[in-house]
Order: C-alpha cells, then sequence, then structure tokens
C-alpha cells in the first residue's frame, strides 16, 4: 500500500482551506459536508489544511511546520494526505485512491460502484449498528458472530447487502440466523499473483480467522487476508474458536 487510509472525523473542528476558484471552491464543500469548520491559515487549532493556489510552496512549507497536515491540489508532492473519491451511502462510507496518480481514474471506479451499491446499504448498515447488543446476546463468542454475520451478507444470504429489502429481515435474521460450522481449507498456490486466486479462495483469505502457511507464500497473497487473522505456522494447530481455518501451501 501507498498510504494508510483513515476517515478522520471532523465534525466541529476547524480546517484550514485557502486559495480561490473552483478548486478551493469544492474542498470547502466537502468540508462543509463532513461537519467541518472553515477558516484561514493563521488559525493555530487546525491540524488540517487545504490549499489551492498557483504558487503553493511558501504558505505550504509553512502551515507544515506548525504539524498541520496539508493537502495541495494537483501537487501530489506536496501533499501529507490525497483526497479519495467518495462513495456515500450513510453510514456507509467508501473510498477510491489512487495517491494522487489519477483523479480521473478514482472517479470513474467511484460511479462504477454507485451502479452497483443499493441505497438500502446505509439502511443497512445502520440497522446492524443498532442491534449490535441483540447480537452480542444471539451469538456471545465474536468469532461465532462474526461468522454469523458473514453468512448473512454473503450473495444470497438473509441480510445479501446488494437485496434492497435485506435492512427488512434483521430481526428475523436474529431469531433464527445461524453461524457457520468450523472449517478448515486447504489452498494450494501455483504462483505468487493473488490475481490467480480463484473467487472462492480469496473469499476464504478474507474470511479466515486463522491462517498456517509456510515461509514461501508470498506476502502479497497473506494481504488478501483479514488484518486481524491469526497467522501461524504450518504444523501449528489451529485455535480452537477459529470457525475457519485457511491452510496456504506453495506447490
Amino acid at each position: 500500500m501507498h498510504s494508510l487510509p483513515l476517515f478522520h472525523r471532523i465534525s466541529g473542528q476547524p480546517v484550514i482551506v485557502v486559495g480561490e476558484g473552483d478548486m478551493a471552491d469544492a474542498k470547502a464543500r466537502l468540508v462543509t459536508r463532513a461537519g467541518g469548520r472553515i477558516v484561514g491559515p493563521e488559525d493555530d487549532e487546525a491540524r488540517l489544511a487545504f490549499v489551492a493556489l498557483v504558487d503553493p510552496e511558501k504558505i505550504t512549507a509553512a502551515l507544515k511546520a506548525r504539524g498541520v497536515l496539508v493537502n495541495v491540489a494537483d501537487r501530489p508532492d506536496l501533499c501529507d494526505f490525497t483526497l479519495p473519491s467518495v462513495l456515500d451511502r450513510d453510514p456507509v462510507l467508501i473510498a477510491v485512491s489512487t495517491g494522487g496518480a489519477s483523479a480521473g481514474l478514482a472517479k470513474v471506479l467511484r460511479l462504477r460502484l454507485e451502479q452497483m451499491l443499493p441505497a438500502s446499504l446505509g439502511v443497512l448498515a445502520a440497522g446492524l449498528g443498532a442491534a449490535r447488543q441483540a447480537m452480542r446476546r444471539r451469538w456471545p463468542d465474536g468469532s461465532e458472530r462474526r461468522h454469523a454475520l458473514d453468512l448473512a451478507l454473503a450473495p444470497g444470504g438473509t441480510l445479501d447487502l446488494l437485496d434492497q429489502a435485506a435492512p427488512e429481515r434483521i430481526s428475523i435474521w436474529l431469531e433464527q440466523g445461524r453461524a457457520s460450522p468450523s472449517q478448515t481449507v486447504e489452498i494450494d498456490l501455483d504462483s505468487d499473483d493473488p490475481d490467480d486466486l480463484t473467487l472462492r479462495q480469496a473469499r476464504w483469505l478474507g474470511s479466515a480467522d486463522a491462517i498456517l502457511c509456510d515461509g514461501h507464500v508470498a506476502a502479497a497473497i497473506l494481504a488478501r487476508s483479514r488484518a486481524d487473522a491469526v497467522r501461524l505456522p504450518l504444523d501449528a494447530a489451529a485455535p480452537q474458536d477459529a470457525r475457519l481455518t485457511v491452510i496456504l501451501r506453495k506447490r
């Protein structure tokens, strides 16, 4: 990864916007939409700044010297952070970034996702948030709870995230839903390219609680797994609470 994706809460916080014209106006609208309070470069409390100037070097250096993180329009070389193209299904936010390489590409990718993801996705997320305590009572074990949700949200599941009616079935799922049984699967790798994984293998990696692998498995393959998945050598025993264990071997 070229950057660490973060969602920064700025509601009620001062954010510096410097510049004039369409680019500066666009940054100001985005800050306002996220609840930020637009201020000038003299504000000492601001920790984020957007600069849209023809010659941004001087003010950018001054802001950075104060510890302010700066985004400079059309100058990725001066940016401490870049702005992704955002798909908004409040409270779901999906950010697409190219690290400043091509804002146009990020926009087109976001538009493709816009066509795929229904407006009900935000309602589903809000409903699951409201049902958090009920889910904990229904499935006290965290691993079991996670896999019950994975099963429900999968294509064709009770809460299939592409189904407009899914939010209406949350209460039914809480009464009747079940977690998937514990499972161990094996993946024999023919290459180090993650694009050579089948769709099923990619889903296994993305859902696994534990991964057993040897030192020959490429980092690019392991990057397709959950960040919090337990990684162990091949001869280790999988954790007893793992609902899905993936064994990775290089042929």
